[in-house]
């Protein structure tokens, strides 16, 4: 009787079949589907936390350098180097606050005395004021106003001012919110100067599984770009709001240490200090006699264009991506995204310039 049992396959195996390209694809769609489900949950936990994460990350590639050599000269004390540069930056963010609100209450403080006392007095208006053209004798008028009654001069003065009151006060608002920012992400960046070898390895590998095989150099890249970025930007900004403060405390212009603050915010969001120095300029030129106010004007006018030489050098140091591309990065990223932006942007956009000029290669190679 003749076998009609079906062959066996090749090979000896008798229960497989090889999937379908159908069935290949749903399996591939459930596991990515499950996939996303889980980094979308996983996005959502962190998403309060993101910005305070990206600063920390930002902070800690940029200071990276001055851990390191600290941890050096500890004798290898990683941990104590951590909470010193962690403390050394709360302080710069801490102090020029404490200073301005310390010198706010103090002014405040003494014009509420003043009034309440009628101990207020304004001195004799410049009579450069008087002279300005289109808004001198306007000037002139509420000086006199002021001179002669206080509170005659608020009551005229002051619906004017409430929008402008207001104004400030939300500023003050966004700038308390800023710092505390600021605080938080630094006691992060804080925690991760330890672990950061082990991280930067891992980000690496992570870039190298996705960016094959050129993923390492492009966190590289961005490292350098971040650290540049913050030398030519931070860096500058502090020479220029210090030699500023040192100008203004020489010539004993008044609220100096608020000017200075408001100088190196401006210098830091990449406005410069032109917004604080020429109104200086021009008061000095309206109060004080020739010579001072020539000497003022000669050493304050370098301290403002100084940022057009320093920032240039310091930016593509190290750096293969052209200057153009950092600038436009730096110019672009602060205006799309406000000062995180200032150290993204040069980062994204050096990497994106790389993969073009990688891509190009590759062409011309094939």
């Amino acid at each position: 009787m003749t076998d009609q049992s079906s062959p066996e396959p090749a090979g000896g195996n008798t229960g497989k079949r090889e999937p379908t390209l159908d069935a290949k694809v749903i399996d591939i769609a459930i596991r990515l589907g499950v996939l996303g489900l889980f980094a979308y949950f996983s996005l959502q936990l962190i998403a309060p936390f993101f910005l305070f994460l990206l600063w920390a990350v930002v902070l800690t590639v940029a200071l990276y350098p001055a851990y390191d050599w600290l941890a050096g000269k500890l004798g290898g004390r990683k941990v104590m180097s951590a909470i010193l540069i962690t403390l050394l930056c709360l302080a710069i963010v801490i102090g020029p606050v404490a200073v301005l609100v310390v010198s706010l209450v103090e002014t405040l403080s003494g014009w509420f005395h003043g009034i309440t006392g009628d101990g207020l007095t304004l001195p004799k208006m410049p009579e450069k004021l008087a002279s300005l053209p289109v808004i001198g004798e306007r000037i002139a008028e509420l000086w006199a106003l002021a001179s002669r009654s206080l509170e005659l001069f608020l009551t005229k003065v002051g619906p004017m001012l409430v929008p402008a009151g207001g104004r400030i006060l939300s500023m003050l608002a966004s700038l308390s919110g800023s710092v505390l920012f600021f605080i938080v992400s630094i006691i992060l960046a804080g925690c991760l100067f330890v672990p950061g070898p082990a991280l930067g390895k891992g980000a690496k590998r992570f870039a190298d599984r996705i960016m094959a095989p050129r993923g390492s150099e492009f966190v590289d890249l961005a490292g350098a770009t971040i650290r540049n970025v913050s030398r030519g930007v931070i860096g500058v900004a502090v020479i220029q709001g210090l030699l500023t403060g040192i100008l203004l405390i020489a010539f004993s212009v008044p609220l100096a240490g608020v000017l200075t603050f408001i100088a190196l915010i401006l210098c830091i969001i990449q406005i410069g200090p032109a917004l604080v120095i020429i109104p200086t300029i021009i008061w000095a030129w309206s109060s004080w006699e020739f010579v001072p106010a020539l000497a003022f004007t000669v050493l304050m006018v370098p301290v403002m264009l100084v940022d057009n030489v320093l920032r240039p050098i310091l930016m593509s140091r190290g750096l293969d991506v052209p200057m153009l591309v950092i600038l436009i990065g730096v110019l672009g990223g602060t205006i799309t995204h406000g000062l995180l932006g200032l150290f993204l942007g040069p980062v994204v956009l050096a990497v994106f310039y790389e993969l073009v000029i990688a891509w190009v290669k590759v062409g011309e190679g094939e």
